[in-house]
């Protein structure tokens, strides 16, 4: 997989939440990115499949935890099925928040299956400069897997 521009990520269409905030903001700070926010994930994900379909390019949809994940499920599928790069990034509980009963917390381990090209959970970040290069370089990778032939099917 060569990481040509056509596999770059340019636009990212946000869906606001707590536990995604972080991702927000490194998106918003990066110059070759345009952050588009749309307050309902399932409108979110079919615009994003909307501009990656015309663009030809991998567009990044991002949420926060828990049921917000689960609406994107949609999106994803059609994008599989058509073979549209789109690369979803969900934030997650830490490991030790969840299975604890928590309003609106699901299991998002494995929840988009057979309907994604690859699937990676990132570690907690620890504030280092090698965590963030390996977030980097795992960005990258999910949006060279959306692009590369057959397209799409990326997570």
């Amino acid at each position: 997989m060569s990481t040509g521009s056509r596999q770059r990520v340019r636009q990212v269409v946000a869906s606001p939440g707590s536990r995604n905030t972080p991702l927000l903001l490194a998106c918003a700070e990066h110059p070759q990115i345009e952050l588009l926010s749309h307050l309902d994930e399932r409108s979110a994900a079919f615009f994003a499949l909307g501009l990656a379909k015309g663009g030809g390019r991998p567009v990044a949809i991002v949420c926060t935890s828990g049921t917000a994940a689960a609406n994107y499920y949609p999106a994803i599928v059609e994008a599989f099925m058509s073979r549209v790069p789109l690369v979803a990034i969900t934030a997650d509980r830490p490991p030790q928040l969840r299975e604890v009963g928590a309003n609106q917390a699901i299991r998002q381990m494995g929840m988009f299956a057979d309907h994604v090209k690859w699937f990676y959970e990132l570690p907690i970040p620890d504030g280092t400069a090698a965590c963030a290069r390996h977030a980097q370089a795992m960005a990258i990778r999910g949006a060279a897997f959306a692009a590369a032939s057959p397209a799409g099917r990326c997570i």
